[in-house]
C-alpha cells in the first residue's frame, strides 16, 4: 500500500491534471510560425495544454500535449510565459499580445526550471514526459505575485528548437497570440465537502421516493 503523503500527492497530481483538461487550450494542427526556421516535427506542433494551480498546495502544474512523441526532436524544449501582473509583450509584431514576466521551461533532460525575468534561473523541480505529454508541478513559491494573485495569472506555451537562432526559434504558440487564465484546483476538502453534500441530496431524494 502506497504511504499516506504518496497517495495525496498521486491525488493533487490527478486532480490538477483533471481540472486542467477541462479548461485545455487546443490548438490547431499544423500551425507552425512563418518565422520559425527550425525541425517541423510533430512534437514542435501543440495540439493542447493547461496550467492549474492548487491554492491549498501552493502548486501550479504545467501540461502540454504535442502532435507526436516528446523527444522525437532532440533539440526541443518547452516554454510557458506567466504573467504575474507585470507581464509585457517581448516579441514585438511576432505576438504583440502574449505578455510575460516569467518563465517556465522544461527540458528533455528532464528539468523544470524557472526565470522571473529580469532574474536568474533556477532550477524548479522535474519535468515528465509520456508519448506525447510533458508536464511538471512547479511550487507557487518560485513565481510571487507581481501584482496578480496567483490564481489570476495568465500564461501561454510556446516550443522552441535550439538550433535556429533568436524568435526563429519559435514553433508555435499556444493559445494564438494572447494569454489565458490559470485553472484554479478546489482544494480536497473542498471536493469532499461537495461529494458529502451531493450524497445527502440523493440520500434525501432515495427516501422521499421510497416513502
Amino acid at each position: 500500500m502506497k504511504p499516506a503523503f504518496l497517495r495525496s500527492s498521486l491525488f493533487a497530481v490527478a486532480l490538477a491534471a483533471a481540472a486542467g483538461a477541462a479548461f485545455a487550450v487546443n490548438d490547431p494542427i499544423g500551425d507552425f510560425l512563418p518565422s520559425y526556421t527550425g525541425a517541423k516535427n510533430g512534437d514542435l506542433d501543440v495540439v493542447s495544454s493547461f496550467v492549474t494551480y492548487n491554492p491549498g498546495s501552493d502548486t501550479f502544474f504545467f501540461s502540454g500535449t504535442m502532435n507526436d512523441v516528446i523527444g522525437t526532436t532532440s533539440t526541443a524544449f518547452y516554454v510557458w510565459g506567466i504573467d504575474r501582473g507585470t507581464g509585457t509583450a517581448r516579441f514585438g509584431a511576432l505576438a504583440d499580445h502574449v505578455l510575460f514576466d516569467s518563465v517556465v521551461i522544461l527540458r528533455l533532460d528532464g528539468s523544470a526550471t524557472v526565470n522571473l525575468l529580469p532574474g536568474a534561473t533556477v532550477l524548479a523541480g522535474a519535468a515528465t514526459f509520456a508519448g506525447n505529454t510533458i508536464t511538471a508541478s512547479i511550487s507557487g513559491a518560485l513565481l510571487p505575485g507581481a501584482g496578480f494573485a496567483k490564481s489570476a495569472y495568465t500564461w501561454n506555451l510556446w516550443p522552441r528548437d535550439s538550433v535556429p537562432v533568436g524568435n526563429a526559434q519559435i514553433s508555435d504558440f499556444a493559445p494564438d497570440n494572447s494569454n489565458v487564465d490559470v485553472a484554479v484546483v478546489p482544494e480536497p476538502s473542498t471536493l469532499a465537502l461537495l461529494a458529502f453534500g451531493l450524497g445527502a441530496l440523493g440520500w434525501r431524494a432515495k427516501r422521499r421516493s421510497a416513502a
